[in-house]
């Protein structure tokens, strides 16, 4: 299984193939490439907790705990 996110549920998804003229042509098949979400492992401290969390986040993940904070974020992810 793919990784995936905890706080917005972020996971690989498919995606790519070729420009209009190659698909244009007879026998090239568009290919199909899996791009994957920007998953970073960060150590988070939570001051209300008095203590910290290591988490693999993505980068929007991890603007979003910079934006609400720690404690917020992640309970309203179900993850305190």
């Amino acid at each position: 299984m793919a990784k995936a996110c905890p706080i917005n549920g972020k996971t690989s998804r498919l995606g790519g193939g070729y420009s209009n003229r190659t698909r244009a042509t007879q026998f090239n098949p568009t290919g199909v490439t899996r791009k994957y979400p920007n998953l970073q492992k960060k150590k988070v401290y939570i001051p209300e907790l008095k203590k910290s969390i290591t988490l693999e986040l993505s980068a929007r993940a991890i603007k979003t705990i910079q934006k609400n904070g720690a404690f917020a974020t992640l309970k309203k992810a179900g993850l305190i």
